[in-house]
């Protein structure tokens, strides 16, 4: 039995798989002409004849929650989102996420379809192994930030990260908490054979100069005019809200509340969290600008020891004083002389 005055998917809905991460998947609920009725959790076929789906349902996605010994369940989540993010931005700030009940059998049918694609190659070889929980009565509705129903509209996504420094770097630092941390994985992953990877400062995204801003678009994914993009994005009011609470919870780094704090997690969260940016391709009309990857972070699972290992890494090791030999030059608005 659900709760009166919550949402109960409907037993026929259809189910397009969207992506997935290390704890959920994502998928797009969907009414599929009869051709795709017996594979209505086919991976990777988000198109052909798709009619309307319900109301409550409209410029929705269903998000699934894996299995793991340390999955916390929808509920929780929920209730921290609304207890402790919700109150912090204005409801068009924010990916939203509501409850919804499912249907008996469907997380059963949809792990059937994740091993068939793993046997067909559709599925990412890194994923496959764990499947969705058939303990998690719920999914979640979350705000549908893809240009799939709104096919005249662009969409850039980055994850702003720290954007002040943390206050147990070095007082000579010349780079800031997110690209000191790039460095030394970039320096890991070319001792490893690998390649680096080059991004912007989270510094300049909230820069007061407008080339600082337009510096960091280059390394936005997901739009290719970068003036349009840092007009946007220049002073956003989103943006400057989140720098705003970032500073208001500042007790990160090595000192600070427990790990195992509210205070603590929340912090944590908002270093973490993804900006979508959706702007109409002509120019024309409203941009749609949304905070997503919200769920609040915990330090239990080791996570806790993880951040003050990481942190004293970063000062022992000299990746903030940017002195490492072997180095790209950075992006690092800290950097005295930057390409």
């Amino acid at each position: 039995m659900t709760k009166p005055g919550l949402l109960e998917l409907p037993a026929g809905a259809q189910l397009v798989y969207l992506a997935e991460g290390g704890a959920n998947i994502i998928y797009r609920i969907v009414t599929i002409s009869h051709s795709l009725q017996d594979d209505s959790t086919e991976l990777h076929n988000d198109h052909g004849s798709h009619s309307s789906v319900p109301p409550e349902f409209k410029g929705k996605l269903l998000r699934l929650r894996k299995e793991s010994r340390t999955g916390i369940s929808y509920h929780e989540i929920v209730r921290n989102f609304d207890n402790t993010i919700r109150p912090l931005f204005s409801p068009d700030e924010l990916v939203d996420q509501t409850l919804v009940y499912l249907p008996r059998g469907l997380i059963q049918h949809c792990n059937e379809k994740l091993r068939a694609a793993e046997m067909t190659g559709k599925r990412p070889t890194k994923r496959h192994g764990v499947y969705l929980s058939d303990m998690e009565p719920c999914g979640l509705l979350v705000t549908d930030m893809t240009t799939f129903c709104s096919p005249g509209t662009v969409l850039a996504e980055m994850k702003p990260k720290w954007l002040l420094q943390s206050p147990s770097a070095p007082a000579n630092s010349r780079r800031c908490r997110t690209c000191a941390l790039r460095d030394m994985k970039n320096y890991q992953a070319r001792t490893a054979g690998g390649s680096g990877e080059r991004s912007f400062c989270p510094l300049d995204l909230v820069s007061d100069k407008f080339e600082n801003v337009l510096r960091a678009t280059k390394y936005v994914r997901g739009c290719s005019d970068q003036t349009r993009l840092a007009r946007i994005l220049y002073r956003n009011p989103t943006l400057q809200k989140l720098l705003a609470h970032q500073k208001g919870i500042h007790d990160v780094g090595l000192n600070g509340p427990s790990a195992q704090s509210l205070e603590k997690s929340l912090a944590m969260t908002l270093r973490d969290c993804t900006m979508f940016v959706k702007m109409p391709r002509d120019g024309k009309g409203p941009v749609e600008i949304r905070l997503g990857d919200l769920d609040l972070k915990t330090g239990a699972g080791g996570k806790a020891q993880y951040w003050h290992d990481l942190e004293s890494q970063l000062i022992t090791d000299g990746w903030y004083l940017g002195t490492r030999s072997g180095l790209h030059s950075s992006e690092c608005a800290l950097q005295p002389s930057r390409p």
